[in-house]
């Protein structure tokens, strides 16, 4: 029988070019991800095109990072949760599942301008320099084929929880605002809608929380408001 610690004691002696060729070996050995499968491909090629990507791509991308994020991080990570998310193209990116039910989460990047976290009044300027944004709205354009309405805002009900990566901000993807979904600001031409651009408040307050269990108790108290487009201490 091979010892493995005895095997990482002699790789504590190698040198980096020893330790590289031993890595390049292992890699013939073990595929990284199923991804490697699925395309064929090296993750060493796949990682290679995601840094050679544009920032309309990498930004795609860190949205997908994201809900990653979201799933290994914050519902393994929490006792109690189960993801029971179904298969199909929904308006929620996650379903979570507890004691007390299901409730369903969108999960969306803190938006950035200029490789820096955007502050909520470089969406809409009657919203505080002071707070960071969201965009809340779908990836994909389109238009109703009955009457013609664009589809890409999302509508209140369609999702009950607003998770946010605020990776821009903290370096952090295990980081997370999380707010009640009816609570967002609505469109001012159509209140059946949410607003594109959404103030998230930079340190938690009554309107946002970084964690997940609260919020879902926020949802399921049956409170109803509007968060604050303005800094409240």
């Amino acid at each position: 029988m091979v010892d493995v610690n005895e095997i990482k004691v002699l790789l504590e002696q190698c040198d980096d070019e020893k330790l590289k060729q031993i890595f390049d070996y292992l890699r013939t050995k073990i595929h990284i991800h199923p991804i490697e499968e699925k395309l064929n491909c090296k993750a060493e090629i796949i990682l290679e095109a995601i840094d050679r990507a544009s920032d309309l791509t990498l930004r795609g991308i860190r949205g997908i990072i994201a809900e990653s994020a979201f799933k290994y991080e914050v519902i393994e990570k929490t006792p109690g949760l189960n993801d029971v998310t179904p298969g199909g193209n929904d308006a929620f990116d996650f379903e979570i599942e507890d004691a007390k039910g299901r409730i369903k989460i969108q999960v969306k990047m803190q938006r950035q301008k200029s490789q820096r976290p955007m502050t909520a009044n470089e969406g809409y300027r009657f919203l505080s320099p002071d707070m960071f944004v969201v965009e809340t709205q779908k990836t994909r354009s389109g238009k109703d084929t009955r009457t013609g309405a664009d589809t890409r805002p999302y509508r209140f009900g369609e999702f009950e929880i607003l998770a946010v990566s605020m990776h821009p901000s903290t370096n952090d993807w295990s980081s997370f605002k999380y707010t009640v979904a009816r609570w967002l600001l609505p469109r001012p031409e159509n209140a059946n809608l949410m607003l594109k651009f959404q103030p998230i408040a930079r340190e938690t307050n009554s309107d946002w929380t970084d964690n997940l269990i609260t919020c879902m108790e926020w949802f399921r108290s049956d409170v109803n408001k509007t968060i604050s487009p303005e800094l409240v201490a």
